[in-house]
């Protein structure tokens, strides 16, 4: 779909809303969207099956600007459905990604859209987001990578997302190409990006602050403990998913065999491999462990992982993690910090 297509308005930027029972919070986030001094633009709100006051406020909203917000709503789904949701239903030549708990800086898509106008060859703006808690209050500056000029999402996509879901600003031609939001429950922006890397997109910046990211105490999808990752099978099968989209898609995008975020993604799958044996994961252990040792080839990435893979199949995931845990052998640190990661 292009923007000569008669549902797609040229120079419109699309801001997509999901949000599930945060009415104090989609208020602010609209707010935001509204105080920018870009025009023209649009606000979809994708309620994800709220149960409390959301809806009400988010009628209120349609009411009080008819000629920019719209309204939609399904059973719930996750974060990834109720972005798409929005996504089909958006009509502008640019598509914005803004969690119900974040803010837009006014000057957001004025930047934006400039750069995005003076490189063509571009399909990505982004800019400089900051960390604030919900009183406003500056807790990072820069939040992230936001600030280094980066010219493609990979190799650093094997390290980490560099930035929130709100610091990019995407063509509609480029989210056509991507596709459907996943269903992933977790880290389903992370899947996102990595598709939109896989077709080695070009990133551009526009070096200004564009966005902040809210830290508070209300549930958010990403404020789970660490030790709830290493132990809930629903979470590590997910990682599991993640690991293999991340994966695919640095194949897709010709990441070289030789840079160091190769071996540190070889350590991270051989770290959640080793958590998906201790808790009988077999089938994820040795598929995370296979990632593992196709991602770090010959280099340093790889200590340890063969002889782990021999033991999952010897003794049995448990056995195997059981053992590791206790002799530790020679595998070298085989967690996921042998480079340092955007948010350190």
């Amino acid at each position: 779909m292009s923007i000569q297509d008669s549902n797609i308005l040229k120079d419109l930027v699309s801001t997509i809303i999901p949000v599930f029972n945060r009415p104090a919070m989609l208020t602010a986030a609209a707010d935001s969207v509204l105080a920018q001094s870009y025009r023209p633009i649009e606000i979809i709100i994708a309620d994800d099956g709220s149960t409390d006051e959301t809806p009400t406020v988010a009628r209120r909203l349609v009411a009080e600007h008819p000629e920019i917000i719209r309204y939609f709503r399904h059973e719930n789904a996750g974060p990834g459905p109720a972005r798409e949701l929005g996504r089909i239903n958006a009509n502008g030549e640019f598509i914005q990604y803004l969690d119900s708990d974040d803010r837009l800086l006014p000057n957001k898509f004025t930047d934006q859209v400039a750069v995005l106008r003076e490189h063509p060859e571009c399909d990505i703006a982004y800019g400089i987001t900051r960390l604030v808690n919900s009183n406003g209050e500056t807790l990072a500056d820069p939040f992230k990578w936001t600030a280094k000029q980066i010219p493609e999402l990979f190799p650093g996509l094997l390290v980490d997302r560099w930035w929130c879901t709100h610091t990019p600003l995407y063509r509609r031609t480029l989210t056509d190409r991507i596709g459907p939001w996943t269903a992933m429950r977790w880290s389903q922006d992370w899947e996102y990006d990595s598709r939109a890397g896989a077709a080695n997109t070009k990133l551009i910046s526009c070096r200004s602050h564009v966005s902040e990211h809210v830290h508070h105490d209300s549930d958010r999808q990403t404020s789970a403990g660490s030790t709830i990752w290493q132990t809930d099978p629903i979470r590590l099968d997910n990682r599991h998913e993640l690991l293999t989209a991340l994966w695919k898609a640095s194949l897709s995008a010709g990441v070289a065999a030789n840079v160091p975020e190769r071996q540190h993604f070889a350590r991270w799958c051989f770290s959640v491999a080793r958590q998906q044996a201790a808790q009988g994961m077999k089938s994820q252990a040795l598929s995370s462990l296979e990632i593992a040792i196709d991602s770090a080839g010959r280099g340093s990435g790889r200590r340890g992982i063969a002889p782990f893979r021999t033991a999952v199949h010897l003794l049995g995931p448990r056995n195997a993690a059981k053992l590791f845990s206790l002799v530790k052998p020679n595998t070298g640190n085989a967690g996921e910090s042998t480079l340092e990661q955007s948010f350190s």
